[in-house]
Protein backbone atom coordinates (compact mmCIF):
# COMPACT_ATOMS: atom_id res chain seq x y z
CA UNK A 1 0.00 0.00 0.00
CA UNK A 2 1.45 3.42 -1.33
CA UNK A 3 1.42 6.12 1.78
CA UNK A 4 -0.65 8.46 -0.21
CA UNK A 5 -2.96 5.79 -0.57
CA UNK A 6 -2.77 4.44 3.17
CA UNK A 7 -3.37 8.71 3.72
CA UNK A 8 -6.51 8.89 1.97
CA UNK A 9 -7.93 5.97 3.51
CA UNK A 10 -7.00 6.71 7.48
CA UNK A 11 -9.17 10.48 5.98
CA UNK A 12 -12.40 8.55 5.02
CA UNK A 13 -12.38 6.70 7.71
CA UNK A 14 -11.59 9.02 11.28
CA UNK A 15 -14.64 9.67 12.86
CA UNK A 16 -16.21 13.07 12.03
CA UNK A 17 -15.44 13.13 8.51
CA UNK A 18 -16.08 15.95 5.33
CA UNK A 19 -19.66 15.65 5.40
CA UNK A 20 -20.51 18.91 5.00
CA UNK A 21 -16.99 21.07 5.28
CA UNK A 22 -13.18 19.69 5.68
CA UNK A 23 -12.33 18.26 9.15
CA UNK A 24 -9.04 19.06 9.11
CA UNK A 25 -8.54 17.63 12.28
CA UNK A 26 -8.52 14.40 10.55
CA UNK A 27 -5.67 15.13 8.41
CA UNK A 28 -3.10 15.63 11.51
CA UNK A 29 -4.63 13.12 13.98
CA UNK A 30 -2.38 10.28 12.83
CA UNK A 31 1.14 11.92 13.26
CA UNK A 32 3.03 11.49 16.43
CA UNK A 33 5.52 14.49 16.66
CA UNK A 34 3.71 17.53 17.77
CA UNK A 35 6.14 19.74 16.60
CA UNK A 36 5.06 18.49 12.95
CA UNK A 37 1.39 18.83 13.72
CA UNK A 38 2.51 22.25 14.40
CA UNK A 39 3.92 23.03 11.31
CA UNK A 40 1.27 21.59 9.23
CA UNK A 41 -1.69 23.60 11.31
CA UNK A 42 0.37 26.44 10.51
CA UNK A 43 1.01 25.25 6.51
CA UNK A 44 -2.90 24.68 6.13
CA UNK A 45 -3.59 28.58 6.41
CA UNK A 46 0.34 29.80 4.70
CA UNK A 47 -0.41 27.52 2.06
CA UNK A 48 -4.37 27.95 1.52
CA UNK A 49 -5.35 29.04 -2.77
CA UNK A 50 -6.93 32.58 -2.20
CA UNK A 51 -10.55 31.05 -1.66
CA UNK A 52 -14.13 32.39 -0.18
CA UNK A 53 -13.28 32.22 3.74
CA UNK A 54 -10.69 34.71 2.57
CA UNK A 55 -13.25 36.96 1.12
CA UNK A 56 -15.37 36.41 4.13
CA UNK A 57 -12.47 37.65 6.47
CA UNK A 58 -12.09 40.69 4.23
CA UNK A 59 -16.00 41.21 4.31
CA UNK A 60 -15.83 40.53 8.38
CA UNK A 61 -12.36 42.86 9.11
CA UNK A 62 -13.27 45.03 6.86
CA UNK A 63 -16.84 46.08 7.72
CA UNK A 64 -14.92 47.77 10.73
CA UNK A 65 -12.85 50.45 8.67
CA UNK A 66 -16.12 50.97 6.51
CA UNK A 67 -17.50 51.72 9.56
CA UNK A 68 -14.68 53.69 11.37
CA UNK A 69 -14.28 55.70 7.68
CA UNK A 70 -18.12 56.35 7.71
CA UNK A 71 -18.12 57.50 10.98
CA UNK A 72 -15.53 59.98 10.82
CA UNK A 73 -16.60 61.30 7.85
CA UNK A 74 -19.93 61.62 8.51
CA UNK A 75 -19.31 63.82 11.26
CA UNK A 76 -17.49 66.20 8.81
CA UNK A 77 -21.02 66.36 6.92
CA UNK A 78 -22.85 66.35 9.87
CA UNK A 79 -21.41 69.56 11.46
CA UNK A 80 -22.52 71.64 9.07
CA UNK A 81 -25.99 69.97 9.28
CA UNK A 82 -26.21 70.27 13.24
CA UNK A 83 -24.38 73.99 12.59
CA UNK A 84 -27.91 75.38 11.53
CA UNK A 85 -30.04 73.51 14.18
CA UNK A 86 -27.98 75.05 17.16
CA UNK A 87 -25.54 77.85 15.42
CA UNK A 88 -27.33 79.25 12.75
CA UNK A 89 -25.34 77.93 10.48
CA UNK A 90 -22.15 79.35 12.23
CA UNK A 91 -20.79 76.53 14.23
CA UNK A 92 -17.68 78.39 16.24
CA UNK A 93 -13.99 77.03 14.76
CA UNK A 94 -13.41 76.21 18.40
CA UNK A 95 -16.27 73.97 18.94
CA UNK A 96 -16.19 72.17 14.91
CA UNK A 97 -12.42 71.38 16.00
CA UNK A 98 -13.53 69.71 19.19
CA UNK A 99 -15.79 67.28 17.68
CA UNK A 100 -13.54 66.43 15.27
CA UNK A 101 -10.50 66.12 17.18
CA UNK A 102 -12.21 63.99 19.83
CA UNK A 103 -12.95 61.25 18.06
CA UNK A 104 -9.12 60.85 16.97
CA UNK A 105 -8.37 61.35 21.24
CA UNK A 106 -10.68 57.96 21.73
CA UNK A 107 -8.64 56.45 18.91
CA UNK A 108 -5.10 56.67 20.51
CA UNK A 109 -6.95 55.47 23.66
CA UNK A 110 -8.74 52.21 21.90
CA UNK A 111 -5.69 51.72 19.74
CA UNK A 112 -3.08 50.99 22.55
CA UNK A 113 -5.62 49.78 25.05
CA UNK A 114 -7.11 47.01 22.60
CA UNK A 115 -3.63 46.65 21.31
CA UNK A 116 -2.02 45.43 24.32
CA UNK A 117 -5.48 43.27 25.92
CA UNK A 118 -5.56 41.55 22.54
CA UNK A 119 -1.95 39.70 23.17
CA UNK A 120 -3.00 39.65 26.77
CA UNK A 121 -6.18 37.92 27.07
CA UNK A 122 -6.29 36.48 23.12
CA UNK A 123 -7.97 37.78 20.04
CA UNK A 124 -11.06 35.95 20.03
CA UNK A 125 -12.37 36.98 23.58
CA UNK A 126 -12.17 40.82 22.76
CA UNK A 127 -12.92 40.76 18.84
CA UNK A 128 -16.52 42.32 18.51
CA UNK A 129 -16.02 44.40 21.57
CA UNK A 130 -14.90 47.05 20.16
CA UNK A 131 -17.66 46.78 17.38
CA UNK A 132 -19.91 47.08 20.30
CA UNK A 133 -18.98 50.12 21.56
CA UNK A 134 -18.62 51.80 18.15
CA UNK A 135 -22.65 50.77 17.50
CA UNK A 136 -23.80 51.99 20.77
CA UNK A 137 -21.42 54.69 20.87
CA UNK A 138 -22.75 55.96 17.38
CA UNK A 139 -26.54 55.28 18.78
CA UNK A 140 -26.37 57.36 21.55
CA UNK A 141 -25.18 60.46 19.71
CA UNK A 142 -28.17 60.35 18.05
CA UNK A 143 -30.66 60.66 20.67
CA UNK A 144 -28.69 63.68 22.89
CA UNK A 145 -30.35 66.94 22.81
CA UNK A 146 -30.13 70.79 23.64
CA UNK A 147 -30.94 71.03 27.35
CA UNK A 148 -30.10 74.19 30.16
CA UNK A 149 -28.54 71.60 32.58
CA UNK A 150 -26.56 69.57 29.77
CA UNK A 151 -24.13 70.86 27.48
CA UNK A 152 -24.97 69.50 24.00
CA UNK A 153 -21.02 69.53 22.70
CA UNK A 154 -19.91 68.08 26.08
CA UNK A 155 -22.33 65.20 25.28
CA UNK A 156 -21.49 65.03 22.09
CA UNK A 157 -17.88 64.93 22.42
CA UNK A 158 -18.13 62.39 25.19
CA UNK A 159 -19.81 59.95 23.08
CA UNK A 160 -17.60 60.60 20.05
CA UNK A 161 -14.47 60.05 22.30
CA UNK A 162 -16.21 56.40 23.37
CA UNK A 163 -17.04 56.08 19.70
CA UNK A 164 -12.69 56.38 19.10
CA UNK A 165 -12.09 53.76 21.57
CA UNK A 166 -14.12 51.35 20.08
CA UNK A 167 -13.11 52.63 16.25
CA UNK A 168 -8.86 52.62 18.05
CA UNK A 169 -9.52 49.01 18.51
CA UNK A 170 -10.51 47.85 15.25
CA UNK A 171 -7.57 48.88 14.24
CA UNK A 172 -4.78 46.44 15.52
CA UNK A 173 -7.09 43.98 16.09
CA UNK A 174 -8.48 43.58 12.66
CA UNK A 175 -4.54 43.81 11.50
CA UNK A 176 -3.30 41.00 13.33
CA UNK A 177 -6.46 38.44 12.94
CA UNK A 178 -6.46 39.20 9.13
CA UNK A 179 -2.71 38.65 9.24
CA UNK A 180 -2.65 35.74 11.17
CA UNK A 181 -5.15 33.84 8.67
CA UNK A 182 -3.88 34.73 5.51
CA UNK A 183 -2.69 32.61 2.79
CA UNK A 184 1.47 33.82 2.45
CA UNK A 185 1.17 34.69 -0.85
CA UNK A 186 -1.54 37.21 -0.59
CA UNK A 187 -1.16 38.11 2.83
CA UNK A 188 -0.62 41.83 1.47
CA UNK A 189 -3.40 42.14 -0.44
CA UNK A 190 -5.81 40.66 1.82
CA UNK A 191 -5.19 43.20 4.59
CA UNK A 192 -5.01 46.01 1.95
CA UNK A 193 -8.57 45.22 0.96
CA UNK A 194 -9.77 45.10 4.52
CA UNK A 195 -8.15 48.77 4.94
CA UNK A 196 -9.33 49.68 1.66
CA UNK A 197 -12.74 49.14 2.62
CA UNK A 198 -12.76 52.83 4.37
CA UNK A 199 -12.46 54.32 1.29
CA UNK A 200 -15.81 52.42 0.96
CA UNK A 201 -17.21 53.87 3.86
CA UNK A 202 -16.48 57.72 2.94
CA UNK A 203 -18.28 56.81 -0.39
CA UNK A 204 -21.45 55.58 1.79
CA UNK A 205 -21.08 58.78 3.90
CA UNK A 206 -21.65 61.04 1.16
CA UNK A 207 -24.24 59.23 -0.74
CA UNK A 208 -26.14 58.98 2.24
CA UNK A 209 -25.52 62.57 3.02
CA UNK A 210 -27.09 63.66 -0.61
CA UNK A 211 -29.89 61.41 -0.36
CA UNK A 212 -30.74 63.15 2.69
CA UNK A 213 -30.17 66.66 1.31
CA UNK A 214 -32.05 65.84 -1.43
CA UNK A 215 -35.28 64.23 0.48
CA UNK A 216 -35.24 67.64 2.45
CA UNK A 217 -35.09 69.69 -0.29
CA UNK A 218 -37.93 71.34 0.02
CA UNK A 219 -37.65 72.35 3.66
CA UNK A 220 -33.70 73.78 3.16
CA UNK A 221 -34.20 75.54 -0.23
CA UNK A 222 -35.88 78.38 1.00
CA UNK A 223 -33.55 79.42 3.58
CA UNK A 224 -30.59 81.68 1.64
CA UNK A 225 -28.90 82.12 4.72
CA UNK A 226 -28.13 80.55 8.09
CA UNK A 227 -30.81 83.27 9.61
CA UNK A 228 -33.31 82.43 7.67
CA UNK A 229 -33.79 78.58 8.48
CA UNK A 230 -37.21 78.63 10.06
CA UNK A 231 -38.67 75.43 12.36
CA UNK A 232 -39.11 73.52 9.06
CA UNK A 233 -35.16 74.11 8.20
CA UNK A 234 -34.31 73.20 11.33
CA UNK A 235 -36.41 70.07 11.80
CA UNK A 236 -34.69 68.96 8.85
CA UNK A 237 -31.10 69.74 9.43
CA UNK A 238 -31.81 67.83 13.09
CA UNK A 239 -33.35 65.07 11.82
CA UNK A 240 -30.62 64.57 8.76
CA UNK A 241 -27.20 64.89 10.82
CA UNK A 242 -28.60 62.34 13.65
CA UNK A 243 -30.22 59.75 10.34
CA UNK A 244 -26.46 60.57 9.03
CA UNK A 245 -24.63 59.39 11.78
CA UNK A 246 -26.59 56.88 13.28
CA UNK A 247 -26.77 54.55 10.22
CA UNK A 248 -22.94 54.18 10.54
CA UNK A 249 -23.98 51.64 12.85
CA UNK A 250 -25.94 48.49 10.78
CA UNK A 251 -22.72 47.53 8.84
CA UNK A 252 -21.34 47.07 12.22
CA UNK A 253 -24.34 45.02 13.41
CA UNK A 254 -24.32 42.66 10.20
CA UNK A 255 -20.50 41.75 11.04
CA UNK A 256 -21.43 41.73 14.90
CA UNK A 257 -22.24 37.64 15.34
CA UNK A 258 -18.89 36.63 12.56
CA UNK A 259 -16.50 38.59 14.71
CA UNK A 260 -18.16 37.31 18.06
CA UNK A 261 -17.85 33.56 16.70
CA UNK A 262 -14.22 34.16 15.20
CA UNK A 263 -11.68 30.58 16.42
CA UNK A 264 -8.91 31.68 18.32
CA UNK A 265 -5.86 33.16 16.36
CA UNK A 266 -4.50 29.11 15.94
CA UNK A 267 -0.32 31.63 15.83
CA UNK A 268 -1.95 33.32 19.47
CA UNK A 269 -2.77 29.66 20.37
CA UNK A 270 0.75 28.10 19.77
CA UNK A 271 2.76 30.78 20.89
CA UNK A 272 1.41 32.53 23.51
CA UNK A 273 -1.37 29.63 25.05
CA UNK A 274 1.05 26.77 24.07
CA UNK A 275 -2.35 24.84 23.43
CA UNK A 276 -1.38 22.89 20.23
CA UNK A 277 -4.33 20.48 20.42
CA UNK A 278 -6.65 23.38 20.00
CA UNK A 279 -5.15 25.50 17.88
CA UNK A 280 -5.22 22.62 15.26
CA UNK A 281 -8.89 22.24 15.53
CA UNK A 282 -9.34 25.71 15.53
CA UNK A 283 -7.24 26.43 12.24
CA UNK A 284 -9.20 23.46 10.53
CA UNK A 285 -12.64 24.76 11.25
CA UNK A 286 -11.17 28.40 10.20
CA UNK A 287 -10.36 26.96 6.91
CA UNK A 288 -13.26 24.79 6.19
CA UNK A 289 -15.42 27.57 6.79
CA UNK A 290 -16.50 27.27 10.15
CA UNK A 291 -17.09 29.28 12.82
CA UNK A 292 -16.59 29.53 16.47
CA UNK A 293 -13.99 28.07 18.37
CA UNK A 294 -13.12 23.94 17.70
CA UNK A 295 -15.59 21.77 19.81
CA UNK A 296 -14.33 20.20 23.14
CA UNK A 297 -15.06 16.47 21.78
CA UNK A 298 -12.90 17.27 18.70
CA UNK A 299 -9.94 18.42 20.82
CA UNK A 300 -10.79 15.84 23.43
CA UNK A 301 -10.53 12.96 20.42
CA UNK A 302 -7.14 14.61 19.29
CA UNK A 303 -5.68 14.21 22.91
CA UNK A 304 -7.31 10.72 23.28
CA UNK A 305 -5.32 9.44 20.03
CA UNK A 306 -2.28 7.10 20.28
CA UNK A 307 -0.37 10.12 18.97
CA UNK A 308 -1.68 12.59 21.63
CA UNK A 309 -0.53 16.25 21.28
CA UNK A 310 2.17 17.05 23.73
CA UNK A 311 2.79 20.79 24.74
CA UNK A 312 5.82 21.30 22.64
CA UNK A 313 9.41 21.92 24.07
CA UNK A 314 10.75 25.03 21.96
CA UNK A 315 8.71 28.27 23.60
CA UNK A 316 8.71 31.82 23.06
CA UNK A 317 9.61 34.05 25.97
CA UNK A 318 7.03 34.50 28.23
CA UNK A 319 4.92 37.75 27.29
CA UNK A 320 5.42 40.49 29.94
CA UNK A 321 6.18 44.30 30.52
CA UNK A 322 9.74 43.34 31.41
CA UNK A 323 10.59 41.53 28.11
CA UNK A 324 8.48 43.64 26.45
CA UNK A 325 11.26 46.25 27.57
CA UNK A 326 13.87 43.90 27.44
CA UNK A 327 13.15 42.90 23.48
CA UNK A 328 12.50 46.49 22.49
CA UNK A 329 14.95 47.87 24.24
CA UNK A 330 17.92 46.14 21.83
CA UNK A 331 18.33 48.42 19.00
CA UNK A 332 18.11 45.50 16.46
CA UNK A 333 14.50 45.12 17.64
CA UNK A 334 13.30 48.48 18.37
CA UNK A 335 14.43 49.91 15.36
CA UNK A 336 11.35 48.54 13.98
CA UNK A 337 8.82 49.76 16.05
CA UNK A 338 10.64 53.15 15.75
CA UNK A 339 10.01 52.35 12.06
CA UNK A 340 6.69 51.56 12.15
CA UNK A 341 5.00 53.77 14.68
CA UNK A 342 7.63 56.89 12.84
CA UNK A 343 6.17 56.39 9.79
CA UNK A 344 2.08 56.23 10.86
CA UNK A 345 3.29 59.28 12.52
CA UNK A 346 4.54 61.26 9.94
CA UNK A 347 1.93 60.25 7.04
CA UNK A 348 -0.90 61.23 9.48
CA UNK A 349 -0.03 64.46 9.80
CA UNK A 350 0.08 65.34 6.18
CA UNK A 351 -2.90 62.87 5.27
CA UNK A 352 -5.51 64.96 8.06
CA UNK A 353 -3.92 68.09 7.33
CA UNK A 354 -4.26 67.69 3.41
CA UNK A 355 -8.56 67.78 4.69
CA UNK A 356 -7.07 71.93 5.83
CA UNK A 357 -6.92 72.53 2.13
CA UNK A 358 -10.31 70.85 0.83
CA UNK A 359 -12.29 74.03 1.32
CA UNK A 360 -9.76 75.58 -1.29
CA UNK A 361 -10.11 72.76 -3.86
CA UNK A 362 -14.21 72.45 -3.61
CA UNK A 363 -14.13 75.97 -4.92
CA UNK A 364 -11.47 75.46 -7.60
CA UNK A 365 -14.11 72.23 -9.33
CA UNK A 366 -16.82 74.57 -8.48
CA UNK A 367 -18.36 73.32 -5.29
CA UNK A 368 -17.60 76.09 -2.73
CA UNK A 369 -20.06 76.59 -0.09
CA UNK A 370 -23.28 78.68 -1.00
CA UNK A 371 -25.16 81.19 1.19
CA UNK A 372 -28.18 79.06 0.46
CA UNK A 373 -28.69 76.25 3.22
CA UNK A 374 -29.94 73.17 0.00
CA UNK A 375 -26.76 74.22 -2.31
CA UNK A 376 -23.92 74.54 0.75
CA UNK A 377 -25.24 71.14 2.09
CA UNK A 378 -25.66 69.60 -1.48
CA UNK A 379 -22.34 70.84 -2.67
CA UNK A 380 -20.47 69.76 0.31
CA UNK A 381 -21.64 66.13 -0.20
CA UNK A 382 -21.08 65.75 -4.10
CA UNK A 383 -17.88 68.39 -3.77
CA UNK A 384 -16.30 65.46 -1.41
CA UNK A 385 -17.81 62.66 -3.38
CA UNK A 386 -15.74 63.86 -6.39
CA UNK A 387 -12.13 64.26 -4.90
CA UNK A 388 -12.74 60.36 -2.93
CA UNK A 389 -13.65 58.92 -6.63
CA UNK A 390 -10.72 60.92 -8.07
CA UNK A 391 -7.74 59.97 -5.74
CA UNK A 392 -8.74 58.24 -2.63
CA UNK A 393 -10.73 55.09 -4.20
CA UNK A 394 -8.13 54.47 -7.01
CA UNK A 395 -5.44 54.62 -4.42
CA UNK A 396 -6.19 52.14 -2.23
CA UNK A 397 -6.72 49.78 -4.86
CA UNK A 398 -3.59 50.08 -6.64
CA UNK A 399 -2.14 49.20 -3.51
CA UNK A 400 -3.86 46.30 -2.81
CA UNK A 401 -3.24 45.08 -6.72
CA UNK A 402 0.38 45.78 -6.00
CA UNK A 403 1.67 44.99 -2.85
CA UNK A 404 2.67 41.46 -2.85
CA UNK A 405 3.92 42.06 -6.54
CA UNK A 406 6.39 45.08 -5.69
CA UNK A 407 6.30 44.93 -2.11
CA UNK A 408 5.45 47.09 1.13
CA UNK A 409 8.85 48.66 1.77
CA UNK A 410 8.99 50.27 -2.07
CA UNK A 411 5.59 51.20 -2.07
CA UNK A 412 5.90 53.12 1.27
CA UNK A 413 9.42 54.48 0.58
CA UNK A 414 8.22 55.78 -3.33
CA UNK A 415 5.48 57.04 -2.03
CA UNK A 416 7.09 59.13 0.73
CA UNK A 417 9.25 60.16 -1.35
CA UNK A 418 6.83 61.56 -4.32
CA UNK A 419 4.81 62.66 -1.73
CA UNK A 420 7.62 65.15 -0.63
CA UNK A 421 8.07 66.42 -3.73
CA UNK A 422 4.66 67.11 -4.45
CA UNK A 423 3.65 69.02 -0.84
CA UNK A 424 6.75 70.98 -1.91
CA UNK A 425 5.60 72.02 -5.04
CA UNK A 426 2.08 72.89 -3.47
CA UNK A 427 4.10 75.05 -0.52
CA UNK A 428 6.54 77.07 -2.39
CA UNK A 429 4.66 77.65 -5.79
CA UNK A 430 0.99 77.90 -4.00
CA UNK A 431 0.30 81.52 -5.18
CA UNK A 432 1.93 80.53 -8.92
CA UNK A 433 -0.30 77.89 -9.33
CA UNK A 434 -3.52 78.02 -11.21
CA UNK A 435 -7.10 76.73 -10.10
CA UNK A 436 -6.53 73.61 -12.40
CA UNK A 437 -2.98 72.54 -11.38
CA UNK A 438 -3.82 73.17 -7.92
CA UNK A 439 -6.49 70.67 -8.08
CA UNK A 440 -4.38 67.86 -9.97
CA UNK A 441 -1.82 68.12 -7.35
CA UNK A 442 -3.83 67.54 -4.44
CA UNK A 443 -5.50 64.45 -5.78
CA UNK A 444 -1.93 63.32 -7.29
CA UNK A 445 -1.29 63.72 -3.06
CA UNK A 446 -4.57 61.50 -1.94
CA UNK A 447 -3.88 59.22 -4.99
CA UNK A 448 -0.09 58.56 -3.57
CA UNK A 449 -0.99 58.97 -0.06
CA UNK A 450 -3.16 56.12 -0.33
CA UNK A 451 -0.80 53.89 -3.23
CA UNK A 452 1.94 54.32 -0.59
CA UNK A 453 2.38 54.19 3.14
CA UNK A 454 -1.19 55.32 4.38
CA UNK A 455 -1.89 51.36 3.63
CA UNK A 456 1.66 50.20 4.10
CA UNK A 457 1.95 51.80 7.59
CA UNK A 458 -1.45 49.41 8.21
CA UNK A 459 -0.16 46.35 6.61
CA UNK A 460 3.47 45.88 8.06
CA UNK A 461 3.24 46.44 11.72
CA UNK A 462 0.54 43.73 11.29
CA UNK A 463 3.30 41.39 10.14
CA UNK A 464 7.25 41.82 11.49
CA UNK A 465 6.55 41.46 14.81
CA UNK A 466 6.74 38.45 17.38
CA UNK A 467 2.81 37.07 18.01
CA UNK A 468 3.25 37.90 21.73
CA UNK A 469 3.73 41.30 21.20
CA UNK A 470 1.98 41.69 17.78
CA UNK A 471 -1.19 43.22 18.20
CA UNK A 472 0.71 45.94 21.13
CA UNK A 473 3.28 46.68 18.73
CA UNK A 474 0.62 47.46 16.31
CA UNK A 475 -1.36 49.55 18.39
CA UNK A 476 1.54 51.79 19.68
CA UNK A 477 2.23 52.43 15.71
CA UNK A 478 -1.51 53.37 15.13
CA UNK A 479 -1.84 55.46 18.36
CA UNK A 480 1.03 57.27 17.06
CA UNK A 481 -0.42 58.12 13.54
CA UNK A 482 -3.14 59.32 15.41
CA UNK A 483 -1.50 61.91 17.78
CA UNK A 484 0.28 63.04 14.23
CA UNK A 485 -3.65 63.39 12.74
CA UNK A 486 -4.51 65.46 16.59
CA UNK A 487 -1.41 67.55 15.56
CA UNK A 488 -2.51 68.09 12.31
CA UNK A 489 -6.27 68.85 13.44
CA UNK A 490 -5.52 71.62 16.20
CA UNK A 491 -1.81 73.20 15.64
CA UNK A 492 -1.12 73.23 12.12
CA UNK A 493 -4.90 73.17 11.63
CA UNK A 494 -5.30 76.74 13.43
CA UNK A 495 -1.30 77.89 11.92
CA UNK A 496 -2.83 78.55 8.71
CA UNK A 497 -4.07 81.67 9.98
CA UNK A 498 -1.41 82.89 11.40
CA UNK A 499 -0.85 86.29 10.71
CA UNK A 500 -4.37 87.06 8.45
CA UNK A 501 -5.15 90.15 10.19
CA UNK A 502 -1.82 91.85 9.60
CA UNK A 503 -1.86 90.66 6.04
CA UNK A 504 -5.26 91.68 5.34
CA UNK A 505 -6.82 88.46 4.74
CA UNK A 506 -9.84 86.35 6.25
CA UNK A 507 -8.14 82.84 6.20
CA UNK A 508 -5.34 80.62 4.89
CA UNK A 509 -3.02 83.18 4.32
CA UNK A 510 -0.30 80.90 5.68
CA UNK A 511 -1.38 77.85 4.11
CA UNK A 512 1.64 77.56 1.82
CA UNK A 513 3.81 77.15 4.78
CA UNK A 514 1.81 74.63 5.96
CA UNK A 515 2.00 72.53 3.27
CA UNK A 516 5.88 73.32 3.45
CA UNK A 517 6.13 71.83 6.53
CA UNK A 518 3.86 68.81 5.64
CA UNK A 519 6.95 68.50 3.40
CA UNK A 520 9.25 67.99 6.08
CA UNK A 521 7.33 65.51 8.08
CA UNK A 522 7.23 63.31 4.14
CA UNK A 523 10.90 63.79 4.19
CA UNK A 524 11.39 62.08 7.63
CA UNK A 525 9.10 59.73 6.57
CA UNK A 526 11.78 58.37 4.00
CA UNK A 527 13.92 57.83 6.96
CA UNK A 528 11.45 55.89 9.31
CA UNK A 529 11.08 53.56 6.28
CA UNK A 530 14.35 52.60 5.93
CA UNK A 531 14.44 50.94 9.93
CA UNK A 532 11.16 48.46 8.62
CA UNK A 533 11.70 45.07 7.36
CA UNK A 534 10.59 43.99 3.83
CA UNK A 535 7.77 41.24 4.80
CA UNK A 536 6.42 40.27 0.84
CA UNK A 537 5.93 37.09 0.94
CA UNK A 538 7.20 35.41 3.70
CA UNK A 539 5.49 33.38 6.65
CA UNK A 540 5.01 35.47 9.85
CA UNK A 541 7.31 32.87 11.61
CA UNK A 542 9.88 33.51 9.11
CA UNK A 543 9.83 37.42 9.96
CA UNK A 544 10.32 36.61 13.38
CA UNK A 545 12.88 34.43 13.13
CA UNK A 546 14.86 36.89 10.46
CA UNK A 547 14.37 40.37 12.17
CA UNK A 548 13.71 39.01 16.22
CA UNK A 549 15.73 36.23 16.42
CA UNK A 550 12.64 33.70 17.69
CA UNK A 551 13.03 30.26 17.01
CA UNK A 552 10.70 28.54 14.35
CA UNK A 553 9.35 25.36 16.11
CA UNK A 554 8.21 23.99 12.66
CA UNK A 555 12.03 23.49 11.83
CA UNK A 556 12.66 21.21 14.70
CA UNK A 557 9.84 18.92 13.48
CA UNK A 558 10.88 15.27 12.76
CA UNK A 559 9.44 14.68 9.71
CA UNK A 560 8.27 16.33 6.70
CA UNK A 561 5.44 17.05 4.58
CA UNK A 562 6.47 13.65 2.59
CA UNK A 563 7.31 11.27 5.93
CA UNK A 564 4.35 12.95 7.50
CA UNK A 565 2.03 9.54 5.89
CA UNK A 566 4.41 6.90 7.09
CA UNK A 567 4.20 8.31 10.45
CA UNK A 568 0.47 7.69 9.91
CA UNK A 569 0.91 4.07 8.70
CA UNK A 570 2.63 3.09 12.07
CA UNK A 571 -0.76 4.44 14.00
Amino acid sequence: MSDEKHTTEVFQKTAGGNAAFHNYINDFSHIEDPLERRRLALQKIDDAPFGWYHVRAIMVAGVGFLTDSYDIFAINLGITMMSYVFWQGSMPSSTSTLLKVSTSVGTVIGQVGFGVMADVVGRKKIYGVELIIMISATILQCTIGKAPGVSFVATLTFYRIVMGIGIGGDYPLSSIITSEFSTTKWRGAIMGAVFANQAFGQLAAGIIALILVAGYKNELITANKGSECGEACIKACDQMWRVLIGLGCFPGCIALYFRLTIPESPRYTLDVETNLAKAVADTSKFVSGEHGNAEVEEIARLERAPTAVEQYEIQPPKASFKDFCRHFGQWKYGKILLGTAGSWFMLDVAFYGLGLNSAVILQTIGYASSNNVYKKLYNTAVGNLILICAGSLPGYWASVATMDIVGRKPIQLFGFFILTVLFCVIGFAYNRLNDGGLLGLYIVCQFFQNFGPNVTTFIVPGECFPTRYRSTAHGISAAAGKVGAIIAQTALGTLINYHCARDGKKTNCWLPHVMEIFALFMLCGIFTTLLIPETKRKTLEQISEEYHDEVDAGKYAHGSAGSTSSQGESV
